[in-house]
C-alpha cells in the first residue's frame, strides 16, 4: 500500500475515532513498556540490562515443555467435537456430554495457559445457591466460563453456577449452541429468575456491554451497574449475592478500539484487539496470562422485607455498595497478581 493510499484510508476515519485509537495504541505501547521493557535510567547500563533480559527469556523458555504442551493441547481440542451429544438437555441447553468432553480444554485453559489463582473460595455459601455479581473482563465470556469451572472444582459442594451472556454475544454465529451447551444462557430477568427458583446459582456481569467493550486503558475500572434488577432478584428469591472479582481476563484480548461506525452497520460490536482482525481468525485465540478470581464477604437478605426489592431507594444504595465491593476486590486481585505473567 502506497502511502497516499494509506492517507486517503486515514482520512476516511473520523477524528474522533481516529483520537481514540491514537489514544489506545499509545496507552498500551506504555503498558507494554511499563511491565516488560523498563529499561536502566542509565545508558552506561543498556547493555547489562539486554544481556539480562536475554538470560531470563531463554530461561523461562527452557523450562517450557512446548511439544508436551502442544500435544496436550491437541488431544484435548480433539475431543472437542462431541461427536457424543447428550439426548437430554436442560430447558436452557446445557449438555451435560458436550460439557463432560470440554472439560479438558477447560483444564488446560484453567491450569495452563491462564494459571487460575482463587482467593476467598470460603466465602461462598453451603449449598451455594447464590447470586455472583462479578465486573465484566474481556470481549468472549472466557470470565463467565473460568469463574463457573473455579467454583466446581473449588468449592466443596462442586456446584457448577450458570453465567449469564449478552444479546450480542449470542447472536455471533455459531456461538449461541456452543455457550449453551457449556452453561450460557442469554442474560435477562426471566432467566435468571427461573435459575434462582430452581436452586441453580447463577453469575451475573451487571456492566454489561459497557464493562466487556470498555478500552484496555480503563481495564478494571469498573462501570456503572445498570438499575440494580440483580438486588431486587436475589430479596425475592432470598438468595445471598456473592461479590467476585477476575482479573486478568482483560489482558486476554486488550481492546485498542472499537470503530462505532462500522458498528453501526454491522448491528454487533466490532472490537479492534491487538491481535484481531488484522491476524484474521487467529486473532481469536486469546493471549495467555496469570489470573486471579477472588470472592468476597455474601450479602444476605435473608431477613428483608420482600416490598423493598421494589424501593427504588434501597435497590440503587445495595447497587453501589455491592459495586464498591467487586472494585475493592479487583484491586485486591490486582495487588495478588505480581505481574500479567506471576502472582505471589
Amino acid at each position: 500500500m502506497t502511502a497516499s493510499e494509506t492517507a486517503d484510508r486515514r482520512a476516511q476515519i473520523p477524528k474522533e475515532e481516529l483520537h481514540d485509537l491514537q489514544q489506545a495504541v499509545s496507552a498500551l505501547r506504555g503498558e507494554i513498556q511499563q511491565r516488560f521493557f523498563s529499561a536502566p535510567a542509565s545508558s552506561v547500563d543498556l547493555g547489562r540490562w539486554v544481556r539480562e533480559v536475554r538470560d531470563e527469556v531463554r530461561a523461562r523458555v527452557a523450562r517450557l515443555d512446548v511439544l508436551r504442551m502442544y500435544e496436550d493441547l491437541r488431544q484435548r481440542v480433539s475431543v472437542f467435537g462431541m461427536e457424543e451429544r447428550s439426548v437430554e438437555v436442560d430447558d436452557f441447553g446445557l449438555d451435560p456430554a458436550y460439557l463432560r468432553q470440554a472439560r479438558g480444554l477447560l483444564d488446560f485453559l484453567y491450569e495452563r495457559w491462564w494459571r487460575v489463582r482463587v482467593s476467598g473460595i470460603g466465602e461462598i455459601p453451603r449449598p451455594p445457591r447464590v447470586l455472583f455479581v462479578s465486573n465484566r473482563s474481556g470481549i468472549l465470556p472466557y470470565d463467565g466460563l473460568m469463574l463457573a469451572h473455579a467454583i466446581e472444582r473449588e468449592h466443596p459442594d462442586h456446584v457448577r453456577p450458570r453465567f449469564l451472556v449478552a444479546d450480542w454475544l449470542v447472536s455471533l454465529p455459531f456461538s449461541q449452541p456452543v455457550l449453551a451447551r457449556l452453561g450460557g444462557v442469554r442474560a435477562c430477568p426471566e432467566n435468571a429468575s427461573r435459575l434462582l427458583a430452581g436452586g441453580s446459582p447463577v453469575i451475573a456481569f451487571p456492566e454489561g456491554q459497557k464493562g466487556a467493550l470498555k478500552p484496555f486503558r480503563d481495564r478494571y475500572q469498573l462501570q456503572r451497574f445498570g438499575r440494580g434488577g440483580f438486588v431486587s432478584l436475589a430479596i425475592r428469591h432470598r438468595v445471598a449475592i456473592v461479590p467476585t472479582a477476575v482479573v486478568g481476563a482483560e489482558e486476554a484480548h486488550p481492546l485498542l478500539f472499537r470503530p462505532k461506525f462500522l458498528s453501526r452497520l454491522l448491528g454487533a460490536p466490532l472490537p479492534v484487539t491487538a491481535t484481531f482482525p488484522h491476524l484474521g481468525p487467529l486473532g481469536l485465540v486469546p493471549l495467555p496470562s496469570q489470573w486471579v478470581i477472588a470472592f468476597g464477604e455474601p450479602f444476605q437478605f435473608d431477613g428483608v422485607d420482600p416490598e423493598k426489592a421494589e424501593d427504588p431507594l434501597y435497590v440503587n444504595r445495595t447497587r453501589e455498595t455491592i459495586r464498591s465491593s467487586v472494585q475493592s476486590l479487583v484491586e485486591e486481585g490486582l495487588r495478588l497478581r505480581r505481574s500479567v505473567w506471576s502472582a505471589d
